[in-house]
C-alpha cells in the first residue's frame, strides 16, 4: 500500500461542542496508532474548535464553494476552510449531489479550488442501487471521476498525497447495507483505472476509500481488501467506541 490507510469521519450535520470529547478520545489514540493516518470532517461551527482539541489527526471539511469568496450567503469557501484549522475538505458526497443537485463540474471546481487553497481533497463518487441493478455500476462512477477529477497544474502538484476518491456506492450509505467485499475490489478496481487515464503513473498512488455503512462489524474485512486505500466513515464515527475498532482495524490490516 503506498501509503498508511486513511480514515476519515463524516459528521454530516450532527454534532456540538460537547462532542469534542468524542474527538479528544480518537486523537489520543490516532496518536498511538501512527501506521494509519486518522481526520474528522465536522461541521463547519466546529471546525476551529476541533483543530484547537486535537493534535494527532486531520481536521476537515465537509464541502467548500468555488469560489474564494463573493455574494455567496451561506456559502464557505476554501480560503476560510483553511483559516479555520482545516486541511482538507470533502467534495461532491452523493447527499451533496442529490440535495443540492451537484454537477461533476461543479465537484471538479470545488476540488480545483480547494487544492489552490492548500487544501488536500476527497473526491467522492457512487452509483445508485437502481444503477447498479440495471448493471451500469461502473460506467456511472467513470463518468463521475471523469468528470470530477481536478485537472491541471495544481491537481498534478498536488499528487499523490492530496487527492483521495471515496467510493460509496449510494444505496449503502446510512442503511446498513454494505457492498460485498468482492464487488468493492471489482469498482476500486475501476476506480483505480479512471485514475491512471487522468493521472499517469500517478494515479497508481492515489488513495481509494471505501464509504457505505463502515462499521466494527465489517471494517476488517473492507480494509483488507485488495486496492481499498482506507474508509469515509458516517455515523460510526460519531463515537469514540465505535469509530475506534474501524482505525483499529486499519492498523491490523497494515500488519496482515
Amino acid at each position: 500500500m503506498p501509503h498508511r490507510p486513511y480514515i476519515v469521519g463524516n459528521w454530516k450535520m450532527n454534532g456540538s461542542r460537547a462532542m469534542l470529547a468524542e474527538a479528544r478520545a480518537i486523537d489520543r489514540a490516532a496518536a498511538r496508532l501512527t501506521d494509519v493516518q486518522v481526520a474528522l470532517a465536522p461541521p463547519f461551527p466546529l471546525i476551529a474548535a476541533l483543530r484547537e482539541a486535537v493534535t494527532a489527526m486531520g481536521v476537515g471539511g465537509q464541502d467548500c464553494h468555488q469560489q474564494p469568496k463573493g455574494a455567496h450567503t451561506g456559502d464557505v469557501s476554501a480560503p476560510m476552510l483553511a483559516d479555520a484549522g482545516a486541511d482538507f475538505v470533502i467534495v461532491g458526497h452523493s447527499e451533496r449531489r442529490a440535495d443540492h443537485g451537484e454537477t461533476d463540474a461543479l465537484v471538479r471546481a470545488k476540488a480545483e479550488a480547494a487544492l489552490a487553497s492548500g487544501l488536500a481533497v476527497i473526491v467522492c463518487v457512487g452509483e445508485t442501487l437502481a444503477q447498479r441493478d440495471a448493471a451500469q455500476a461502473e460506467v456511472v462512477v467513470a463518468a463521475q471521476l471523469d468528470g470530477s477529477l481536478p485537472q491541471g497544474e495544481s491537481a498534478v502538484a498536488a499528487l499523490p498525497g492530496k487527492i483521495a476518491v471515496a467510493y460509496e456506492p449510494v444505496w449503502a450509505i446510512g442503511t446498513g447495507r454494505v457492498a460485498a467485499v468482492e464487488d468493492v475490489v471489482i469498482m476500486h478496481r475501476a476506480v483505480r483505472a479512471r485514475l491512471v487515464a487522468a493521472y499517469g503513473e500517478a494515479g497508481e498512488l492515489v488513495r481509494i476509500l471505501y464509504g457505505g455503512s463502515v462499521n466494527a462489524g465489517n471494517a476488517a474485512d473492507l480494509l483488507a481488501a485488495v486496492g481499498v486505500g482506507g474508509a469515509l466513515v458516517g455515523g460510526a464515527s460519531l463515537s469514540a467506541d465505535l469509530f475506534l475498532p474501524i482505525v483499529a482495524a486499519a492498523a491490523s490490516a497494515t500488519e496482515a
